[in-house]
């Protein structure tokens, strides 16, 4: 379980995050949601460290991270995957060298155990044989699965997706909403999914969190929000022409 207590988050005199209070759970797709500008990017990058919380702090199945000096939170950043907006490819890397750089970073394999891990999770992507492909050869959906391949390399504890469907066609998006949710499951992870993307929300959002205005404005899942009456959540989740006729 990730846990955070009270965090708030100021950039020079404005404040981001104000006071929030929140726990993902293992083997749980846990939606982070909100207009552009509300903070939840602000919150997926405080969560995996990459801006520090001005107050509050956060957990990591009760060890305090944002306690801990840059060096010893090693040992929990090797227990995280992130699957970047966009992908996030070293376009100068071949997939196999791609998904291998965790495995470089923070494992001590040898080389052949490491060519094993990458096809294994090549494999769990249905990207077997791509090893050699260059991300200029790529689709954007064969990019993203690649990116999951990647993020789950190492085996982590704990997933941060940011906007996982970014540029891609509905079709595509709901294939990445399948496999992050299937390998959720499959790795008992802590996953965390920043997303705006109503389909994401409506077909894996077991844990949903509503970010507005810097704030914890309201928490449920997928099946009670659409129902809620909350009336800044509902501006939210009505305001394209296919949540209206859902909501009709």
């Amino acid at each position: 379980m990730i846990e955070a207590f009270n965090i708030s988050k100021y950039f020079g005199d404005k404040q981001i995050l104000n006071n929030i209070s929140v726990q993902f759970e293992k083997g749980k797709n846990n939606l982070i949601i909100g207009q552009s500008g509300a903070g939840k990017t602000v919150l997926l990058k405080c969560l995996v460290g990459l801006y520090e919380v001005d107050e509050g702090h956060i957990d990591f199945d009760d060890r305090n991270f944002s306690s801990l000096s840059f060096k010893k939170r090693r040992s929990i950043r090797k227990e995280l995957g992130m699957l970047f907006q966009g992908g996030a490819l070293f376009d100068y890397y071949d997939v196999e060298n791609n998904v291998m750089f965790p495995l470089n970073m923070f494992t001590d394999m040898t080389e052949e155990e490491k060519i094993h891990r990458v096809n294994e999770v090549l494999k769990r992507v249905n990207l077997e044989n791509a090893n050699k492909k260059f991300p200029g050869e790529l689709s954007g959906g064969m990019i993203k699965r690649v990116a999951i391949a990647r993020a789950i390399a190492n085996n982590p504890k704990y997933l941060f997706c940011d906007e996982p469907n970014s540029g891609l066609d509905p079709k595509t998006s709901n294939l990445i909403d399948e496999l992050i949710a299937e390998i959720t499951v499959e790795y008992n992870m802590v996953t965390i999914v920043n997303s705006h993307d109503m389909n994401s929300v409506l077909k894996m959002g077991d844990h949903i969190s509503f970010i507005h205005d810097g704030k914890l404005w309201w928490q449920g899942n997928k099946d009670t929000i659409l129902v809620d009456e909350n009336p800044e959540l509902n501006a939210f989740v009505f305001a394209t022409e296919l949540t209206k006729r859902i909501k009709k």
